[in-house]
């Protein structure tokens, strides 16, 4: 088991300890400022950190045991050997300020709750995501 899937286990162990303590501490504690009983927003809290924990843990767990040795584990690596492909980026595409825009005008309209506002966001928002995705897909002269 490689040590990132170990991490997740151990933060899972903690919080597992902690709900313990936690649900055992509310539901038998009686202060003259407290209800009796436990508290059940904190238990559902700590439970559904644990489930992540453990399926974050789980997953690494799965996932590495098909991989190989990595280059943050080689005592001679450097930084390059871990970086990845990171494609193409456009230099002077102008649809990801378009995109900012059209986002900038729906959360406007969801504030303040002007629904031809969150119609041309939206409108926005899909004409500029598409045009961003179609940029090099179209020929030169129709975009």
């Amino acid at each position: 088991m490689k040590p990132s899937a170990k991490t997740f286990y151990s933060i899972g162990a903690y919080i597992f300890i902690a709900l313990l303590l936690y649900a055992f501490g509310t539901a038998y504690m009686d202060n003259d400022a407290s209800m009796v009983g436990a508290e059940y927003v904190g238990i559902v809290a700590l439970t559904m950190s644990l489930l992540l924990c453990l399926m974050l843990g789980g997953y690494l767990h799965i996932t590495e045991r098909g991989t190989d040795v990595l280059p943050e584990d080689w005592e001679e690596a450097e930084v390059e050997d871990a970086a990845g492909i990171y494609g193409f980026f456009s230099p002077g595409s102008i649809w990801p300020f378009a995109m900012t825009c059209a986002i900038g005008i729906l959360g406007y309209g969801l504030a303040f709750y002007f629904l031809w506002m969150i119609v041309l966001g939206l409108v926005m928002l899909a004409w500029s995501a598409t045009m961003l995705s179609l940029q090099y897909g179209l020929p030169k002269e129709k975009h």
